[in-house]
């Protein structure tokens, strides 16, 4: 794992290109042009990572990023994205538990997914080995490119220590 380099935008435009394109996991227009997407993952975001195989490949990254403005800025988002040919390898709760600790340690107090899509049973079940926890079922709320509208969950996880106050 280690921080996002301009030289590594290619390999991270192809991971998220097909995902994208898909429209089965994230809300971005399947026809989001190469520098949409950049903005949207890197410029915008607080922290990007990149996760490397061995060799130093690029196969995953995830982007961190305040959820809200000002009064809500303390809530941290993430999104993550592993290579097709490297899933069910523990890659993507890697990803997770690294920006789980990473917000910690830039103060945020909250990581919340606001769109976790029903139909995604592989990352919900990561974020929930990981402490995320359902709060709310958002009815119909993603239009999933091959099935329609489906439900997205909002998933939560304190980042402070002990009972949340």
């Amino acid at each position: 794992m280690r921080p996002y380099g301009t030289g590594d935008w290619p390999p991270v435009w192809a991971l998220l290109e097909p995902v994208f394109r898909a429209g089965e996991t994230f809300p971005h227009d399947p026809a989001i042009s190469e520098a949409e997407a950049q903005l949207a993952w890197v410029e915008q975001s607080q922290a990007v990572m990149v996760a490397v195989d061995p060799a130093g490949a690029v196969v995953g990254t995830y982007y961190l990023r305040p959820n809200s403005l000002a009064l809500g800025a303390h809530v941290a988002n993430a999104g993550y994205v592993v290579a097709e040919h490297a899933r069910r390898k523990g890659i993507g709760s890697r990803l997770c538990q690294h920006s789980l600790q990473a917000a910690r340690r830039l103060g945020f107090r909250l990581m919340q997914f606001n769109l976790v899509v029903s139909t995604n049973t592989a990352g919900i079940r990561c974020w929930q080995r990981n402490g995320f926890q359902i709060v709310g079922t958002l009815p119909g709320a993603f239009r999933h490119m091959q099935l329609g509208y489906v439900d997205a969950l909002v998933m939560v996880q304190s980042l402070l220590e002990g009972p949340t106050p």
